[in-house]
């Protein structure tokens, strides 16, 4: 990955954390074969079949240990706020360092799979700190810090995904009797829980006023993991193995006042304030890894001669390689060209809904595109060395190939850019989570930046 256009500040942190990497983690990952969660062994070392396809303990308390180590080095924490011991990374510099791991291909020092990285993201911080009162702060981000917080996200349901304003799990309140305090009582059920075998506590949303299909009237709740009525319903066993995305049920479970997280009926706004944020890196992670398949294809095609001459030499190869190294070129530019539009907003996700929110949607929709076809045709180019699990390719494929759906769906994305470009109303042209309407066209400077 080039860096000569990158400030010096980023530079030296990529070298610094290059070095911390081989010097730290390189030899924990070669250590008591713990190269079997990385190599052709990687699933079945990783996942626990006899336990609802859960991560294996082993796998976790590696991947710990590595973050622990990155946090004593001061790597863990470069996007968090420097109160909470971080370097305030900004949008651009997270989307450069991303880019930088996944372009490395499989390894402890950053896998996604189970979103764990030597440099982490933090997407409930980002949320509760805008949003939480100081106990919740105390509680949902230094207990986060200090490993003894776990939180699962609960948005979305079964029979429901994209439009979560259809949810229906419900809270109401009822009042104290005879002196005692009043409580809400939550009922409903949440998939896709992620962490739950882990988890402490988890985000439920809600509706707990207006009707279904109304932005407004969904609230936030803190819901305990071990309060009762919550109860873990399955487990989802995936495309990409280890599972831990669950689907919980909430019957009766009763909550005090203090667990709303956030404005009463405005929950929606929570879950906005760090998507764009979270898609943007996502979208540097796709580009590093289809960057990593692209590279790992063309040395591959340099150096293999079947029938006396370079694999490259055949068109059918090396044309779409070209294809694909052109794509990692224009999408690491407009990646960063956005994320940098978005630190000039400072965090108002408001703006940046409004302002760069379709650039957003495009940089995910084509990283992920990307990966996926670059993972492919590294597989095609490798023959069947390339479809064996010696080599990596099926692994960033599955792993990848589910950000076309959660990150937001594709075709949602796709979506709000149409809506953009084309300045419609209604439905196609609203600001995701924000019912925005383009009612006066699309102004000149936004067609320029998508196109």
């Amino acid at each position: 990955m080039p860096t000569s256009d990158l400030p010096p500040p980023l530079t030296h942190f990529l070298h610094s954390l290059d070095a911390f990497i081989a010097r730290d983690i390189a030899p924990l990952q070669a250590a008591d074969d713990n190269a079997r969660f990385f190599d052709h062994r990687r699933e079945p070392s990783r996942t626990d079949f006899s336990a609802n396809g859960l991560p294996t303990p082993a796998w976790e308390a590696l991947l710990a240990q590595a973050v622990r180590r990155a946090d004593a080095a001061g790597f863990w924490r470069f996007c968090l706020p420097a109160k909470y011991g971080g370097r305030g990374a900004s949008n651009h510099d997270m989307a450069v360092v991303r880019e930088h791991l996944a372009a490395k291909g499989l390894g402890l020092f950053n896998d996604l799979q189970t979103e764990h990285s030597v440099v982490g993201n933090f997407p409930d911080v980002v949320m509760v700190e805008a949003f939480g009162d100081e106990a919740q702060k105390t509680l949902l981000v230094e207990g986060r810090l200090k490993g003894d917080v776990r939180c699962t996200f609960g948005l979305t349901e079964p029979g429901r995904g994209s439009d979560a304003t259809w949810m229906r799990t419900r809270a109401r309140w009822v009042d104290g009797e005879r002196g005692g305090e009043g409580h809400w009582v939550l009922d409903g059920t949440k998939m896709w829980q992620t962490g739950m075998h882990r988890a402490t506590h988890c985000f439920v949303f809600a509706r707990t006023a207006g009707r279904d299909g109304d932005k407004e009237g969904i609230s936030c709740f803190v819901v305990p993991a071990d309060a009762e009525g919550v109860r873990v319903e399955s487990y989802e066993w995936t495309l990409n193995m280890p599972t831990d995305h669950a689907t919980v049920s909430f019957t009766s479970v009763h909550l005090p006042a203090s667990s709303l997280l956030g404005p009463l009926h405005g929950g929606l706004a929570l879950a906005q304030t760090f998507v764009h944020e979270n898609r943007i890196r996502q979208a540097a992670s796709s580009l590093g890894a289809a960057s990593y398949c692209v590279a790992r294809s063309l040395s591959h095609a340099r150096t293999r001669a079947p029938f006396g001459a370079p694999l490259g030499a055949n068109q059918a190869i090396s044309f779409p390689l070209v294809a694909q190294h052109a794509q990692v070129l224009a999408l690491r530019h407009l990646i960063r060209a956005t994320a940098k539009r978005m630190d000039e907003f400072k965090g108002d996700w408001r703006r940046i809904e409004r302002e760069v929110g379709a650039e957003v949607a495009l940089c995910n929709v084509w990283a992920n595109r990307l990966v996926c076809e670059a993972a492919d045709w590294a597989i095609q180019v490798h023959g069947a060395r390339g479809y064996s699990r010696h080599e990596p390719f099926e692994h960033i494929w599955r792993h990848h190939r589910r950000y076309r759906i959660t990150e937001g769906a594709e075709q949602v994305l796709m979506r709000k850019v149409a809506g953009r470009l084309l300045g419609l109303g209604g439905k196609s042209g609203k600001g995701e989570g924000e019912g925005e309407e383009v009612k006066d066209g699309v102004k000149g400077e936004t067609v320029k930046a998508l196109l």
